[in-house]
């Protein structure tokens, strides 16, 4: 029998957990923004947004806190012991609202598609919703709040999305 035997209360090491956190909020802001920033000058620049259109200066430091505190968020989960109940189902709910983030990007910007962006964000909130829920039944309470300022950010692009469509539709 092996010294290292499998419990189901083991917590990854740190470093490990701050990896497993940065690498897939890393990889989805590269592409996202991949997707996105060739589109601000041409496209995005040409379409008709409301007045409450944040400035395009905006969006990166934005968009740079939420991805740190999504980060956190996950960091957080990650370190919880491996058999708590309901870590694995978080981190699929974290994941999840992950893909669509990115999808959102890839599709109103990369497809230049304010109608599918609407589609896709509704999924979003969802997923972030169920994220949100995923991480207090844990329960941390303060991981599940720190995803709170993006809830209202992609609630408020949500708008913002909808505006965009409507305008140039």
């Amino acid at each position: 029998m092996s010294t290292q035997t499998y419990r189901a209360d083991r917590q990854l090491p740190a470093w490990l957990a701050i990896i497993l956190a940065i690498v897939p909020v890393a990889a989805a802001s590269l592409i996202g923004s991949a997707a996105t920033v060739p589109q601000i000058p041409g496209w995005y620049a040409g379409l008709a947004k409301p007045p409450f259109n944040p400035p395009n200066w905006l969006f990166a430091p934005v968009w740079t806190v939420l991805f740190a505190l999504m980060g956190l968020a996950a960091f957080r989960v990650l370190r919880r012991p491996s058999g708590t109940i309901g870590r694995g189902r978080a981190l699929l709910a974290y994941h999840v609202q992950l893909a669509l983030n990115l999808a959102w990007s890839c599709v109103f910007f990369g497809l230049n598609s304010p109608a599918s962006g609407l589609v896709v964000i509704a999924l979003l909130i969802a997923a972030i919703i169920w994220t949100i829920r995923r991480f207090a039944a844990l329960p941390d309470r303060f991981a599940a709040w720190l995803l709170a300022p993006y809830l209202a950010w992609v609630s408020f692009a949500a708008v913002l999305n909808l505006s965009i469509w409507w305008l140039n539709r």
